[in-house]
């Protein structure tokens, strides 16, 4: 028997009435209606005396969908200029180029202070009765040439940028900086500013009452940000106290790290059994502890303490032990050792928000120019704010928290039959399909 990877079906022509991408015109109708279209084109003003062809909300609204459906450079634009039925008059590469390109210094900001006025308008009816827990992590973007603005080598002996991120606790990004390839992990300053400029794209009652100095009577919402042990730094804490939030940060080992475990191990009844994420059970064999309150931190830091057995390639522990994995982190969060490790312990979830972004362009900066490869930073980061927003409010099941690779392959790139009629243009879809499933419902809600 002769093997084959595909199925006997022949190729043939006559298919003109056929168009793909159905799912991308699904999310483009969705930043439609909820206004982000509309703010992008206000964040960037004509330039010139005559009105462009192209509004450029519109355009940047296309460079979205171009991100979602997996480009990675403005040339990935024609993709969707192929698909009028779907997509309309689509503005050139060269017109993508000029836009990011002519933003300049500021237009980052502006295009994440665009998405900063829908998220008000979402975030409206959210519950505020938790804390808001936000994480921040740095991470790195290779590049092949020389000649980016901006491009330097890094600490782990690769070439390229070094961008910092700040996401909500679900994943949703919030702010990204630009910054070198030779910029510090754990510098203090590049923290601030990313918190600070996160936090004034948040909603008013999530915002209100964190500038430095405000009153914390003005504060409507407890909010706490998770920073791993680059944020270790008890001038960052305080920083972070006078703005009135919380912190949880990963800790390094130090003497006075050391000192504290060492006079608390030998205590068993101050250890609590850990209990394993997500689920409630037990993990065997992990314990947590509150130890001491640091000396040199701000008042009411404590140090809580998770340990663990040894197992091989355990990674490096706060303290040299035979037997036990010491992890630690310190926080001014009033909960117990448990809850707050169990609260820690998520902050590894930003790596899947990073890894979102990677997946979502970032990984590639296409311009030499240091402002226009900061609005392509933005861009991916707006990219995946009207994603989520689009899971959380139209999908269910998996694809509620699927990841871009995945809703590609099963929502975004789906292809439909163009009927038209008297009045409109259907889209038929192959009805059996997971992800046609998904957009029918959401076009016929029972």
């Amino acid at each position: 028997m002769k093997l084959s990877s595909v199925t006997n079906a022949r190729l043939a022509g006559g298919g003109d009435r056929v168009v793909w991408g159905v799912g991308l015109f699904a999310l483009g109708g969705f930043a439609d209606r909820v206004g982000l279209t509309e703010a992008l084109s206000g964040a960037v003003p004509p330039r010139g005396e005559r009105a462009p062809v192209h509004d450029r909300g519109a355009v940047l609204v296309h460079a979205l969908l171009m991100l979602a459906g997996g480009g990675e450079a403005c040339t990935d634009i024609e993709h969707l200029r192929a698909q009028r039925e779907l997509f309309g008059d689509v503005a050139s590469d060269s017109t993508l180029y000029r836009t990011l390109t002519g933003l300049g210094e500021g237009g980052a900001a502006a295009l994440l202070g665009a998405a900063a006025a829908v998220r008000e308008l979402l975030w409206a009816d959210r519950d505020r009765s938790a804390p808001l827990v936000v994480d921040v992590d740095s991470t790195l973007v290779e590049v092949r040439s020389e000649n980016k603005a901006g491009a330097a080598p890094h600490y782990k002996g690769g070439f390229g940028f070094h961008p910092m991120v700040c996401s909500t606790a679900d994943g949703e990004p919030l702010w990204i900086k630009q910054r070198p390839g030779n910029a510090a992990a754990n510098d203090i300053a590049d923290h601030l500013e990313v918190i600070d400029a996160a936090v004034a794209t948040l909603p008013e009652p999530d915002a209100v009452g964190r500038r430095e100095g405000d009153d914390d009577s003005l504060v409507e919402r407890p909010l706490v940000v998770r920073i791993d042990a680059a944020g270790c730094s008890p001038r960052l804490a305080a920083a972070l106290r006078d703005r009135n939030i919380g912190y949880a940060v990963s800790a390094r080992s130090a003497p006075g790290v050391q000192a504290a475990i060492r006079g608390g191990r030998g205590d068993p009844d101050r250890w609590h059994n850990a209990p394993k994420r997500p689920a409630q059970r037990k993990r065997r064999g992990a314990q947590v502890t509150d130890l001491a309150d640091l000396s040199g931190w701000p008042g009411r830091t404590r140090l809580i303490v998770r340990r663990e057995p040894r197992h091989p390639g355990a990674q490096r522990s706060l303290f040299p032990s035979e037997n036990f994995r010491y992890w630690g982190f310190l926080t001014d969060q009033p909960r117990s050792a448990v809850q707050l490790d169990r609260l820690m312990r998520s902050h590894a979830d930003v790596e899947n928000a990073v890894c979102r972004l990677n997946h979502s362009g970032l990984t590639r900066m296409p311009f030499t120019d240091w402002h226009a490869n900061s609005a392509w930073a933005a861009m991916c980061i707006i990219g995946l704010a009207p994603l989520g927003w689009f899971q959380n409010a139209c999908l269910d099941g998996a694809l509620r928290r699927a990841a871009p690779k995945r809703l590609r392959w099963e929502l975004w790139h789906l292809p439909a039959l163009v009927c038209r009629t008297a009045r409109r243009v259907l889209l038929r879809l192959p009805e059996q399909h997971p992800g046609a499933k998904a957009l029918l419902a959401i076009a016929h809600p029972r």
